[in-house]
């Protein structure tokens, strides 16, 4: 069975976001070593998972870099639109982007159905309530988490609830983002 990594950035007091949704706290500065870390992942898996609110900025973004970006942006960004990608939502029925379709179905019908197909893992990058919703139903399988450097005070949060996790690794990068990968607790 395929497993369902998540890939996120938290702050150092665990918020993904401000509370508007605010990522100029995130370290964008990135070195060679966390690309690697990044591409590790990526290249891990063959879908990507994304909520609504989140998957217009990501596809834009990406899809721009195919086209404007240059050197490691510019590849990830190609292997990021070539992906398939799966927008989850109760209420759009149609979205625009390359290798792109919607899942109106229920989450964990859904979410399980996908793990249960032939093929590499699966990524999710976000939003925080769609994560937030997957980890509720204790859907991911590996925590990729980014902590970046920087306290933000509040903000959006993925964790709901206590969530028991066993640590698997542990890598402080120059940039100063440490990747903490976690794996559900048996």
């Amino acid at each position: 069975m395929r497993k369902l990594k998540l890939q996120m950035n938290l702050s150092t007091d665990g918020f993904v976001s401000g509370p508007n949704g605010e990522l100029d706290w995130m370290t964008w500065d990135k070195d060679p070593g966390i690309e690697a870390a990044i591409d590790a992942i990526a290249d891990s898996s063959d879908t990507i998972l994304l909520g609504r609110k989140m998957t217009d900025g990501f596809v834009t973004h990406w899809e721009q870099q195919v086209v404007k970006g240059s050197g490691w942006d510019r590849e990830l960004g190609e292997r990021m639109v070539n992906m398939q990608k799966i927008m989850f939502s109760t209420t759009v029925r149609k979205a625009t982007g390359k290798n792109l379709r919607v899942e109106n179905g229920a989450l964990v019908d859904a979410v399980t159905a996908l793990k249960r197909q032939n093929g590499k893992d699966i990524i999710v990058y976000g939003g925080a309530g769609f994560v937030a919703s997957l980890i509720e139903h204790a859907l991911i399988d590996e925590f990729h988490l980014f902590v970046n450097p920087t306290a933000i005070g509040e903000g959006k949060r993925i964790f709901g609830a206590r969530t028991s996790l066993k640590l698997s690794a542990s890598k402080a990068y120059p940039c100063g983002i440490v990747v903490n990968t976690y794996v559900k607790k048996p």
